[in-house]
């Protein structure tokens, strides 16, 4: 009968989807229970994967399976492995993921995009804060059905939650016809404050809703957050795949990685006889992910209940649709999976303490 150290032992080549190392090492692997008929085994994860949890709990089984073939059967449970975020920068924000997620042009349907991306996250088990830095133009109080002034707690601001997750935007501060005329010192500081001076808590995931086009807020967050990485969500035609092309250069210029490519708008699928019409293209997105080597992440077709939920501030329905939750849900866990990937292939160094 083998013993738990030698069981251990052959199960330390499987990895953690968030870290990139062995779930042995880290502790995530325990033996409940060893006998002639069966070994029982325990895996906890961290809710920094939760979208993909059933892969990787699947992956594991077969990884056992295969690696103890001189036991008996092999039961496995699964559990939530603790870890919190560590803070990041110099402004306290502790956050394991800080993903912003661009266009180099508006109308593309970005900030429904970020909006969805936060959401389905956070109903996979994450935990998710959503900052709207498209300071000119905040859609996402609008598109979650949220308002009213953050209350200010020991000169730190509290967010408004949308269902339990933390939001911050600059639609809170002013009315919906009001204009914000801004330099960029002003959006600077204005975007710092949300980072640094808001309550999010401890998060897997903050996702930043970034302003079209190119400008100052991108080289403001390279400054003061190691951002994990962008998204770029475009239409198929050519003209806005020009201008993603533009915000792709605008992030490689600062430092920050492009963590896939959305297709928004891709094609109309009538409901009366299912015919499918490529409106703006298709498959321009997808092109452009190959060019620069980038992950693709998924398309999005034009479904009329996604405006309809935006307009009624109602987007998290769009992940309990069955016309949308399908597409909205695999772009999360694209994400999430091109990222622990990416771990894997380079596990992120632990901190060492400061002395």
């Amino acid at each position: 009968m083998a013993s738990e150290e030698q069981i251990l032992q052959q199960l330390t080549g499987f990895k953690d989807p968030e870290l990139g190392r062995s779930v042995v090492d880290l502790g995530q692997v325990g033996v409940n229970n060893i006998s002639d008929d069966v070994v029982e085994l325990q895996l906890n994860l961290t809710t920094h994967s939760a979208a993909i949890w059933p892969n990787v709990q699947q992956a594991f089984t077969e990884f056992a399976q295969a690696q103890l073939t001189d036991v008996g059967d092999i039961n496995v449970s699964f559990g939530v492995h603790e870890r919190p975020a560590e803070k990041v920068g110099q402004i306290g924000l502790t956050a394991k993921s800080i993903i912003a997620v661009g266009s180099g042009k508006g109308g593309v349907g970005k900030s429904t995009v970020a909006a969805s991306i936060a959401v389905s996250l956070k109903n996979a088990g994450s935990k998710v804060g959503l900052m709207d830095a498209d300071v000119y133009g905040p859609s996402i109080p609008q598109l979650l059905g949220i308002s009213g002034r953050p209350a200010i707690q020991d000169n730190k601001i509290e967010p408004n939650m949308a269902d339990g997750m933390p939001v911050m935007s600059m639609g809170f501060m002013v009315g919906e016809s009001e204009a914000v005329v801004w330099r960029g010192p002003m959006l600077h500081g204005a975007v710092t404050q949300f980072l640094k001076d808001t309550l999010w808590g401890d998060l897997d995931y903050l996702i930043i809703d970034m302003p079209p086009g190119t400008g100052d807020i991108a080289l403001t967050l390279s400054q003061v957050v190691p951002l994990t990485g962008a998204v770029i969500v475009c239409t198929p035609q050519k003209v806005a795949l020009l201008d993603a092309a533009k915000a792709i250069t605008m992030f490689s210029k600062v430092n920050i990685p492009i963590l896939g490519m959305v297709e928004n708008m891709s094609g109309f699928i009538c409901p009366d006889s299912g015919k499918r019409y490529d409106i703006f293209g298709a498959g321009g997105a997808q092109g452009v992910a190959e060019q620069i080597e980038a992950p693709f992440l998924g398309c999005i077709p034009i479904v009329p209940t996604i405006r309809e939920h935006g307009d009624l501030g109602t987007t998290a329905n769009n992940l309990e649709d069955p016309l949308t939750k399908e597409y909205l849900d695999a772009i999360a866990v694209s994400l999430v999976s091109n990222l622990a990937a990416k771990a894997a292939e380079e596990p992120p160094q632990p901190q060492l303490p400061v002395l």
